[in-house]
């Protein structure tokens, strides 16, 4: 029971994922684990304490060596610590002093050589160069320049992007019913209810418009896009994210993500129309209608997830044609 008349020894202590240190005075590790857990609110079971320095679990015999003042953090059952993990997240977080950084990382860039830590400071300043909180024009030119003078937001001109991809569907399936052998009245009246249809949803434009709500967009208030993944996949495996608010660069790397039809827009979706048109039944409009413009078939995925080779996936038999003969072009909900 020497330990009792041991001298209490001064230590910063911390709980993981916090910057903020703590002073305790300790004799054992025992008294360590109790008033950190207490101070810090963490639940005594299964905690343990390590060193911020390294990681390393303080052990009741380890504890002795320690000198004074040494840098603690409290873990919980399940916890791993890692200063450089903490030291990234501090300054991911580190909103007030994003200015400095920038600056210095430009500092470092001008005269680094490494290849390797040029890509890792042009993306740091690029990330940490973020003016996504600015809408209008006026107040951010630089994300304007090349975009036409009759856009006045970002927002608006994300819009517009969207709507000339979901446009650029319904010219594929114009020139496809011109070109092929089909009843020309049915192709002529199928491209004028698509139309009827699209501008009933605005071109479906509020996927790219942030200030849409969020049901309609494919981003969030801030602007983030992420990654949907491959098309035979539930979730993007690389976790890709873009903010083409953000910067004039971001604004233009967006262009090379891509809409991807899950069941193919030329390998399947058009083929099977072509065919419906040739028959006397009524075409179920909506359901092509979803597959060519809507999210039910569409999935937004960085240039890298975007698989060129077959899908493989067709168009339901059941339901390429209307059940009620005759019937009329269906009322459009907003998508």
């Amino acid at each position: 029971m020497s330990w009792l008349f041991r001298k209490s020894k001064p230590f910063k202590i911390r709980s993981f994922g916090e910057s903020k240190k703590y002073g305790v005075a300790v004799k054992n590790l025992k008294e360590l684990l109790k008033k950190g857990c207490e101070f810090l609110q963490v639940p005594p079971t299964g905690a343990q304490v390590c060193l911020y320095e390294d990681g390393t679990v303080v052990t009741e015999a380890f504890f002795s060596t320690l000198d004074d003042n040494t840098e603690l953090v409290l873990l919980s059952p399940g916890q791993t610590w890692s200063r450089v993990v903490c030291d990234i997240g501090q300054l991911l977080n580190a909103d007030r002093h994003a200015d400095r950084l920038i600056d210095a990382a430009r500092d470092l860039l001008f005269e680094e050589k490494s290849s390797k830590r040029r890509k890792i400071l042009s993306d740091l300043v690029r990330n940490l160069d973020d003016r996504s909180e600015l809408e209008s024009r006026e107040d951010d030119q630089d994300w304007f320049t090349g975009v036409n003078d009759r856009f006045k937001t970002k927002s608006a001109y994300m819009k517009s992007n969207c709507q000339s991809r979901i446009r650029s569907y319904l010219k594929a399936v114009c020139e496809a019913t011109s070109s092929a052998e089909v009843a020309k009245v049915r192709a002529e009246q199928l491209k004028a209810d698509f139309t009827e249809m699209l501008k009933d949803a605005n071109y479906n434009g509020g996927y790219f418009d942030r200030t849409e709500q969020e049901s309609e967009r494919l981003c969030t208030r801030e602007g983030w896009f992420t990654c949907q993944g491959a098309f035979d996949e539930t979730a993007c495996r690389s976790l890709h994210s873009i903010n083409p608010y953000g910067s004039r660069e971001g604004r233009i790397m967006f262009s090379t993500w891509n809409l991807d039809h899950r069941i193919e827009k030329k390998r399947a979706i058009i083929p099977t129309l072509l065919r419906a048109l040739q028959h006397p039944k009524s075409i179920n409009l909506d359901y092509f209608y979803q597959l060519l413009f809507t999210r039910e078939n569409l999935k937004l995925v960085h240039v890298v997830c975007h698989k060129k080779e077959a899908h493989g996936l067709l168009c339901s038999e059941e339901r390429i044609f209307s059940r009620e003969a005759g019937q009329s072009k269906p009322k459009r909900r907003r998508t």
